[in-house]
C-alpha cells in the first residue's frame, strides 16, 4: 500500500485528529441513513494506503469541506482513482506537485505511516520508469502563481544540492535527510506553486528534481527504502517535466542501486536497459559506465556470467571517456575507481576471486571521498578473507572502521558489521583488534 499523504496534509490543515475525523465519518453517514462505527484505528489504516470502503470517501470529504469551508474532492485527498498509488496516477503537473509536496511536509512531520512505508513491487515500481521513458511529454510547465520565480531561485535550488550532498558524503544520510526535506518545503514548494514560463520552469524542476533525489539518496542510506522510492519517483517525474533525459537517466541509476541492495536483480537490469534506451547519447560516461557495471552485478547475482563480463567491458569502455569538467554535477560520485569496486563484486559473486581482488586493489588506490573509501576498503577486506589472506583483510578493516567512525549510515553500518562478522569467524593475527575498532565506530547511535 502507498501511503495516503494527501489524505495527512489536509487532516493537518482543518486540525481534525483521527479520533476525530471518525466521529464526523460515522455521523455524515448516520444521516444518509448508514451505520458506521469507524474508530482513529481505522483513519490510521487509511493514512497507510488502505481505501475506506463505499460511501466514505465521500463522506470523508464532505467532513473536510465544512470543516474548511470549500470544496473538497476525492483527488484532495488521494482517493481519486481506485486500487492505484498516488505515484502511478495519471494526471496534471500541479497535481503531482501537490502530492510531492504533501509527502515532503509528512516527511518532515515524522509520519510514521510515511516513513516505515515499504518499496513497493510489481507494476507499481515499474510504472514510473515507463511513463518517463514514453509519452506524453510536458508541452508546457509553465505557471501563474503568487510569486514570480528568478534565476536566482534557481541557483539558489543549485547550490542547496550541491551543499546536502557533500554533507551526506561526510555524515550519512540518518542524520542530513531532516536538513533536505525541511529546505525542500521551505524553498522550493513555495517556488513549485509559484509563476514562471516554460523555460524557468522547466529549469525549475530540474533543480528540485536533484534535491528530491538527495532527499531520496539519505532515505535510502537510513534503511526508510520505500520513502526513498518515492522521493526517486517524484525525481523521476520532475526530470521528465524539465525534458532532461541525462538527468532522468541519473534518477532510474539510483533506481538500479536500490534494486540491487532489495535483490531485484532483473528489475535493475531492466532499469538500466530502460536508461540506457531512452537517454541515449545524453547519458554521460561517468553514468553510462556506471549503469553498466551495475548491471553486470545483476547478471552476476542472476548466475549469467556471459552477461555480466559482456557488461564489464560496456562500463570499461565508457569510463575511459570521462572527461572531468564536462559531466553533469550528479554523476560526481563516479570518481575513479568506482566501476572497479563495482566490477569487484560482479567477479565476486561469479567465484572470480582473483580477478575480484585486483579490482578491488586498484579501487582502493585510487582517490575516493571517506564514504566512498569505506565501501571499497570492506570490499577488499571481505576478498582478502575469501582469499584466506587474513593480514591484507585486518589492514582493510582497520582503516575502514577509522573512516567510518562517527558517519550516520545504516548501509555502513551493515558493510561494518558485515566485515566485523567475518573476520570474527575467520580468527587470526589481528582480527580482535579490527572488530573492536569496527565495534567502536558501530557505537555512534543510527
Amino acid at each position: 500500500m502507498e501511503p495516503n499523504s494527501l489524505l495527512d496534509a489536509i487532516l493537518d490543515e482543518a486540525a481534525i485528529s483521527h479520533a476525530g475525523l471518525a466521529a464526523h465519518v460515522n455521523r455524515a453517514g448516520a444521516a444518509r441513513g448508514l451505520t458506521l462505527r469507524y474508530e482513529h484505528t481505522a483513519v490510521s489504516r487509511w493514512l497507510r494506503g488502505q481505501r475506506p470502503r463505499g460511501q466514505v470517501p465521500d463522506l470523508i470529504c464532505e467532513v473536510l469541506s465544512r470543516r474548511l469551508a470549500r470544496p473538497v474532492t476525492l483527488d484532495d485527498i488521494g482517493l481519486g482513482i481506485p486500487g492505484e498509488p498516488a505515484a502511478a496516477r495519471p494526471g496534471s503537473l500541479s497535481g503531482f506537485v501537490e502530492r510531492a509536496t504533501a509527502l515532503w511536509r509528512s516527511d518532515q512531520q515524522q509520519r510514521p505511516h510515511v516513513l516505515g512505508a515499504p518499496a513497493v513491487t510489481g507494476t507499481p515500481a515499474i510504472v514510473p520508469v515507463w511513463e518517463w521513458e514514453n509519452p506524453p511529454e510536458d508541452t508546457d510547465v509553465s505557471r501563474g502563481g503568487p510569486r514570480r520565480v528568478s534565476g536566482a531561485d534557481i541557483e539558489m535550488l543549485r547550490a542547496a544540492r550541491a551543499h546536502y550532498e557533500q554533507l551526506y558524503r561526510k555524515a550519512g544520510g540518518v542524520v542530513i535527510r531532516p536538513r533536505v526535506v525541511s529546505f525542500l518545503n521551505a524553498e522550493a514548494a513555495p517556488l513549485l506553486r509559484g509563476s514562471y514560463g516554460d523555460d524557468t520552469g522547466r529549469a525549475l524542476h530540474r533543480a528540485t528534481g536533484a534535491l528530491v533525489a538527495v532527499a531520496g539518496i539519505c532515505a535510502y542510506d537510513a534503511d526508510a527504502h520505500g520513502l526513498a522510492q518515492r522521493y526517486f519517483h517524484q525525481a523521476l517525474r520532475l526530470a521528465k517535466a524539465s525534458g532532461d533525459r541525462a538527468f532522468g537517466a541519473y534518477v532510474i541509476a539510483l533506481l538500479v542501486n536500490q534494486s540491487l541492495h532489495l535483490a531485484a536483480h532483473r528489475q535493475a537490469v531492466a532499469f538500466a536497459e530502460a536508461a540506457l534506451r531512452a537517454a541515449g547519447r545524453a547519458v554521460s560516461p561517468a553514468l553510462a559506465s556506471d549503469l553498466h557495471a551495475m548491471q553486470a552485478k545483476a547478471y552476476a547475482h542472476l548466475g549469467d556470467a556471459g552477461g555480466a563480463l559482456d557488461c564489464i567491458r560496456r562500463a570499461e569502455t565508457a569510463a575511459e571517456r570521462i572527461r572531468r569538467g564536462h559531466e553533469p554535477d550528479e554523476t560526481g560520485y563516479v570518481q575513479p575507481g568506482l566501476v572497479n569496486v563495482q566490477v569487484a563484486e560482479a567477479l565476486l559473486s561469479l567465484g572470480d576471486l582473483r580477478g575480484a581482488r585486483e579490482h578491488a586493489r586498484a579501487a582502493v588506490a585510487s582517490p575516493a571521498h571517506d564514504r566512498g573509501r569505506v565501501h571499497r576498503l570492506a570490499m577488499l577486506s571481505h576478498i582478502a578473507l575469501r582469499q584466506g589472506e587474513t593480514d591484507g583483510a585486518v589492514e582493510a578493516a582497520v582503516e575502514m572502521a577509522e573512516r567510518a567512525t562517527g558517519m550516520e549510515s545504516r548501509r555502513l553500518r551493515e558493510r561494518l558489521r558485515a566485515v566485523r562478522e567475518h573476520l570474527v569467524r575467520t580468527g587470526g593475527s589481528g582480527t580482535g583488534q579490527a572488530a573492536e575498532l569496527i565495534d567502536r565506530a558501530l557505537r555512534v547511535p543510527v
